[in-house]
């Protein structure tokens, strides 16, 4: 046995000079086997080593002293496309280049002293003892698909201390950074509007006022009738509407201005090296192209009130010019808010007329009745906007239920009932549709007292309500619809006679019959002349 021992030790001192202690430091590993050894044992220990580092899941690469390659394993060659045959014996930072493209230190070469003016090129690194634990990106890596990475390098010792290389192994943390970057975005981003989230704005706000970038201006924008949307045409197209306006401010602004969603319907806008005349232009470079938005979405208009405020120097505190813009877009809220009300009114009208059957003919009878009984003004406006949203809680049930020929089953009839209260709780919902919700809930109420949904009677229900029934039924009786065909007049009018002190307040429909009678008799087509 001390033969081979002999002989072995003899070859070790025939090699050059710089590797004989590295060499005889690893022949006394093998040589640890109770002092025998046969060249078969010898053969299989170096088979095992080389299979246990091959078996390894990370990258692992090794380099001598002086930087050239010793080990280069599996995991290293698929990482790269590199063979071992290619790499090993190589120095001159060779291991680098199937990674970064050039020849540059890799941890390894930390570790043994050279290169470390190279440490800042990594994302991240760490120094613990003796140990260099790093993050970074390799482009050149897994095919040109680019690598990022962990990777830890430890240099190597022989039993004296020594240093005989280093060591170092590298891992693929791609899914780890993907899934980061991922929830780093969450964190400041608004996921449905896509834009910068209120988290993010108010900390962009704080760097803002610390930096020199005066006169910084704020744009506040609220997207007006954002919860009636929601809540008559479903949170699916409110979500729609939303969407569209972030894609409208965020495109009428550079791309180094900061543009969030901070709440619910509202939008907010920093602009850097911005005065009040430069946040105006782009005010109004929104409202053009809000208008541009609006003529591709007629049924779904946006609307959005706006103010700005700015503050030209670092005397002025954001938070302040934030509340300043905010009352400002409030006033531009308040002035819009006839034109606001009529755009949601057109918006509600055209989802109904898919699910209702109602006409303009219906605001003519309605209209009718409600002078010759001597409304005001006022009450004409309110009477009008009534016949227009009265059946809004209809958006709610299904149109297999709308639109059903034959008779409605008990639990059918009961969620069709439900409408006057879902449309009573849709206009609460609304500032410009609130006035006629209490109209709203009560147009299905009797004369009687046998209507719904609160089982009203008499004065009880509200004039405005007991106009609204008698023209919303004369229309329905004299339209088609699925489950019957069109009464004539006289059998309307006279299915009137017949309901009034009933359904209908009697005085009412006295005065409607005679209206409708007087215009017959004057030879007038009752419909085509809008009577």
């Amino acid at each position: 046995m001390s033969l081979y021992k002999n002989e072995l030790h003899q070859l070790v001192d025939a090699l050059p000079e710089e590797k004989t202690e590295a060499a005889r430091e690893f022949l006394e590993f093998l040589l640890s086997d109770n002092n025998t050894l046969f060249p078969e044992r010898l053969v299989e220990k170096l088979s095992l080593l080389e299979r246990v580092v091959d078996s390894l899941p990370d990258a692992t690469l090794a380099v001598d002293r002086k930087g050239k390659v010793v080990v280069w394993n599996r995991a290293a060659e698929e990482m790269t496309g590199v063979k071992k045959e290619e790499i090993l014996g190589r120095g001159n930072y060779a291991c680098a280049v199937p990674f970064y493209g050039e020849q540059r230190p890799l941890l390894v070469n930390f570790v043994l002293g050279n290169g470390k003016e190279w440490e800042r090129k990594y994302e991240k690194i760490e120094r613990k003892g003796h140990i260099l634990v790093g993050e970074g990106f390799a482009p050149f890596a897994c095919g040109g698909r680019g690598l990022h990475f962990w990777t830890l390098a430890a240099p190597v010792y022989d039993h004296k201390g020594n240093l005989l290389g280093a060591v170092q192994c590298i891992r693929d943390i791609g899914k780890r950074k993907k899934m980061e970057d991922e929830l780093r975005y969450l964190s400041t981003h608004d996921d449905l509007a896509g834009l910068y989230n209120r988290v993010h704005f108010e900390e962009e706000l704080r760097r803002q006022e610390k930096g020199r970038s005066y006169p910084i201006s704020l744009i506040l924008c609220d997207l007006d009738g954002l919860k009636v949307v929601n809540d008559a045409l479903g949170h699916e197209r409110g979500d729609e509407l939303l969407r569209r306006a972030a894609r409208v401010i965020a495109g009428c602004v550079r791309g180094s201005d900061v543009v969030a969603r901070v709440g619910g319907d509202e939008f907010a806008v920093i602009l850097p090296q911005a005065d009040r005349g430069a946040a105006e232009e782009v005010i109004q470079r929104i409202i053009e192209t809000v208008k541009k938005d609006n003529a591709q979405h007629a049924d779904l208009p946006l609307s959005i009130s706006m103010g700005t405020a700015t503050a030209e120097d670092a005397s002025h505190l954001l938070h302040d010019v934030y509340k300043e813009a905010d009352n400002a877009m409030y006033r531009d809220k308040l002035t819009k808010r006839q034109e606001q009300r009529y755009a949601l009114i057109r918006t509600i009208k055209a989802v109904l007329a898919k699910k209702d059957f109602h006409t303009e003919y219906m605001k003519e009878l309605a209209c009718m009745l409600g002078e010759a009984v001597g409304l005001s003004h006022e009450e004409m406006d309110t009477l009008r906007l009534l016949v227009d949203i009265h059946d809004i809680g209809k958006l709610k049930v299904p149109e297999h239920i709308i639109f059903k020929p034959g008779p409605l089953t008990e639990k059918e009839r009961k969620e069709v009932q439900c409408h006057p209260e879902v449309g009573y709780r849709i206009a609460l919902s609304s500032s410009e549709l609130a006035p006629v919700a209490e109209f709203i809930l009560q147009h299905h109420e009797w004369w009687d007292g046998q209507g719904y949904p609160r089982g009203l009677q008499g004065d009880q229900i509200h004039l405005l309500s007991r106009i609204v029934a008698i023209a919303d039924v004369y229309e329905a009786m004299t339209t088609d619809r699925p489950y019957r065909k069109a009464l004539s007049r006289e059998d309307a009018l006279a299915e009137l006679r017949r309901c009034a002190g009933k359904q209908f307040d009697p005085h009412l429909v006295e005065i409607f019959i005679e209206l409708l009678t007087e215009k017959a008799s004057n030879g007038k087509n009752t419909k085509k002349n809008s009577w």
